[in-house]
């Protein structure tokens, strides 16, 4: 039975709640950082320079529509840190993207790259664009136009991007072409492209696979059995499908998706591969089980085993943290729980998988897909996805190890696991 404490908190505690709530993404960020920092002891000498960017570009891009327009988007690129080796990090297209939202995931891809111990840093860029907007001409021409805006940072040893929100394969190929028109043929510039331009084989499904064995080993450590466990995901993209369709085939009831439509929940479990045919057809879930519907908000609120937050941040806070009903949470999206959220769900007793864990995944068959370019080759699917358990389930223990000695959430053991890493890092290099 939850404590009165629990049930009713205090109006000291919803005040730090809101606080932390209308903090900047960026802020929300380095509060984790704070707190993680300060259980490492790292000097704060040190702490300015673990916390700022190195470079942050802000680029105009003028593109002719196709009605003969001449129209301006705003293009960004943040580096953060890169004392562990070249910049790394995801491309997002998206109308709510500016320099502060791109700021704070660059700061996420550092300790990222760090907890799954690749030797990248933290980068993030973004396009200010309505994606569903623009044709294939535009798109593809806009794509081009920012390569090049941000020619000057990119390279296979400075800074190498790859597919984010509503960014994919075919774009990144197009990234691809743009750079090595300038350098000559350059596959390692990016990753995430088609296997045809030296993408790598798993790649497409590397986010939710990864995030499916770091939940494989969270249940064995909090009691829940994935053979018989329901399911809920919100967001239906790239990840958010592939989580599913991984889910599903390892036992896992799924009871709840959703994506910009709406959600569709049965108890009785969803059919997930029809599912995936119907947005592949109408391009939403808009349409599939209509007398099942939910709203997005009713889907985070669902009672389930595993809510997996599959879609854009800041879905959950402390005005729906008390409602929601999972035994775990596990991020699949980047940034989806507020710092408020997730003091809420703390003192509730749910277990929390960081996004900083959970969806490593892609970056680390990025890094195989680097790797494969500089050297060559190509590697076969199942041997990409047998590194790619090892470095998940190598990730996910060192976590919890870090979390139990500690007596810390696991979001705070993987911070403190990054910051380490890139702590040590830096002073080995002499900074």
């Amino acid at each position: 039975m939850k404590s009165t404490q629990e049930s009713f908190p205090s109006n000291r505690e919803q005040n730090l709640e809101t606080k932390l709530d209308n903090l900047s993404a960026y802020e929300m960020v380095n509060y984790y950082f704070d707190l993680a920092a300060d259980k490492l002891n790292i000097p704060q000498e040190y702490r300015f320079a673990m916390k700022g960017t190195y470079r942050e570009l802000r680029v105009q891009l003028l593109l002719r529509m196709d009605n003969g327009e001449l129209k301006e988007f705003i293009g960004y690129r943040v580096q953060h840190n890169a004392s562990r080796g070249p910049y790394k990090g995801g491309i997002r297209y998206h109308k709510d993207v500016d320099l502060d939202e791109v700021r704070a995931l660059a700061s996420l891809m550092t300790w990222k790259n760090a907890i799954v111990d690749i030797p990248f840093g933290g980068a993030k860029g973004g396009i200010s664009v309505k994606v569903r907007d623009l044709s294939q001409r535009e798109l593809q021409g806009l794509t081009r136009i920012y390569t090049r805006k941000i020619d000057l940072c990119l390279g296979p040893h400075k800074d190498i991007p790859a597919p984010d929100v509503q960014t994919n394969a075919t774009i990144m190929g197009w990234m691809m072409d743009e750079y090595s028109r300038r350098r000559g043929y350059t596959p390692a510039c990016v990753t995430g492209k088609p296997i045809e331009l030296g993408g790598s084989e798993g790649r497409e499904q590397a986010t939710g696979r990864g995030c499916v064995f770091v939940v494989q080993e969270a249940c064995q450590d909090f009691g829940i059995d994935l053979k018989n466990a329901t399911v809920v995901i919100q967001g239906f993209g790239n990840v958010g499908s592939n989580l599913a369709l991984l889910l599903d085939e390892v036992g896992a009831k799924i009871i709840g998706i959703s994506d910009l439509s709406g959600g569709v929940y049965d108890a009785e479990g969803i059919h997930i591969k029809k599912a995936i045919a119907h947005v592949k057809e109408r391009g939403s879930l808009e349409g599939f089980l209509p007398n099942q519907r939910l709203t997005n908000e009713q889907i985070l609120e669902a009672e389930c085993d595993l809510l997996c937050p599959a879609a854009l941040g800041g879905v959950i806070t402390h005005k729906n943290a008390p409602n929601v009903k999972a035994k775990m949470i596990v991020e699949a999206a980047n940034h989806p729980i507020t710092p408020g959220g997730d003091l809420i769900l703390n003192r509730r007793g749910i277990p929390i998988v960081p996004d900083i864990l959970a969806n490593a995944g892609g970056v680390t068959v990025s890094y195989f897909e680097w790797t494969q370019n500089l050297q060559q080759l190509h590697w076969e699917e199942d041997y990409v996805n047998q590194e790619l358990h090892k470095k998940m389930t190598k990730a996910y223990r060192n976590v919890h190890a870090m979390s139990k000695k500690n007596n810390v959430p696991l979001r705070i053991g993987a911070f403190m696991l990054g910051l380490e890493r890139v702590f040590n890092a830096m002073k080995s290099r002499g900074i």
